[in-house]
């Protein structure tokens, strides 16, 4: 996932923003991807924006991977990818901002986009049913780490070993291990919409 930046040259940033609500993990999301990159050698950062914490308030935070070193320190605002972990969000002001025509819009949802007014959107609109699945697996709705494994899945911007060996680094025994198994769930689902989307980009990734 590269473009070219504004002075002509080749990007090779691809910068993710995630958006949710506390406690669902959307600081811990962003950690793990900055862990899962520089793991892989790339440079990588983590920034968290806090609005309020308690649960359920909304909650923003940042990731950026490259190839070369990161100077920035900002937070991103035209992002390669948003990551959105509560659809209830997708109608509030400031959600979609900036992202990139050629993006990606990553939607923790049991609906089509179409369902979620999302036709026609620029960005390539994928939604997974991420909370149904974590709260059969761990027996709690924490769409984060099933949502990672879908974003590498579908933009190849870390792979899926890594973003495991992050998890299971951050979650030590049958918590990581259940995480890492959710990743891989969403690395499979991306994988399989991959081949199902629409002429419009859009696609929904349905649990077997």
């Amino acid at each position: 996932m590269t473009a070219a930046g504004a002075d002509g040259r080749r990007r090779t940033a691809v910068e993710v923003r995630f958006h949710g609500r506390g406690g669902q993990g959307v600081v811990t999301a962003a950690e793990l991807l900055s862990t899962a990159a520089f793991n892989q050698g790339r440079s990588a950062q983590a920034i968290p924006s806090f609005g309020s914490e308690r649960t359920g308030a909304p909650v923003l935070s940042f990731c950026r991977v490259d190839d070369r070193p990161i100077r920035s320190h900002d937070p991103i605002t035209t992002p390669d990818a948003v990551v959105v972990q509560d659809p209830t969000m997708l109608h509030l002001p400031g959600i979609l901002d900036g992202l990139r025509p050629d993006g990606l819009l990553l939607v923790n949802s049991t609906r089509e986009p179409g369902e979620l007014g999302l036709e026609g959107h620029q960005a390539r609109v994928v939604t997974v049913p991420a909370t149904d699945l974590s709260r059969e697996r761990l027996g709690r709705p924490l769409p984060n780490t099933l949502l990672l494994g879908a974003l590498a899945g579908l933009t190849g911007v870390v792979s899926l070993e890594a973003v495991q060996e992050a998890i299971r680094a951050r979650f030590r025994g049958a918590a990581g291990d259940l995480n890492a198994a959710l990743a891989a769930d969403g690395y499979r689902l991306a994988t399989e919409s991959t081949s199902a989307a629409t002429p419009e980009g859009e696609s929904r990734a349905q649990a077997g």
